[in-house]
């Protein structure tokens, strides 16, 4: 089950700053598929969602970007700055309490 772009849109950007809190230094494909490995292909983030957030956090002064030329190709890497690593650990721990309201809103019992 591939989860829908509705719930993805609202968890992008703390998708995309614990990914590079985790990676380090990574280019918006690689970004693409890590996030599907590690979620066995229920997260698949396309380009049109995935450039838009990296730009916006860019613009917030939350990552430094490097390009790198690969042959005939322009690689733009992107990284976490100081103030990156610490919105990361705010988005990451503002979602974790979002998901223990929602358990408790939508009743839903631990899975043990």
């Amino acid at each position: 089950m591939i989860y829908s772009s509705e719930l993805i849109k609202g968890t992008l950007k703390t998708i995309v700053l614990k990914m590079l809190r985790d990676h380090g230094r990574m280019y918006g494909y690689e970004l693409t598929q890590r996030v599907k490995e590690l979620t066995s292909g229920k997260i698949q983030l396309t380009e049109g969602a995935l450039y838009p957030s990296l730009h916006a956090l860019e613009a917030e002064g939350l990552l430094e970007t490097e390009t790198e030329h690969i042959g005939k190709r322009v690689r733009k890497y992107y990284r976490l700055n100081k103030k990156g690593t610490a919105k990361s650990e705010e988005k990451v721990n503002e979602f974790a309490a979002f998901l223990d309201t929602m358990r408790f809103l939508l009743d839903i019992k631990p899975a043990h």
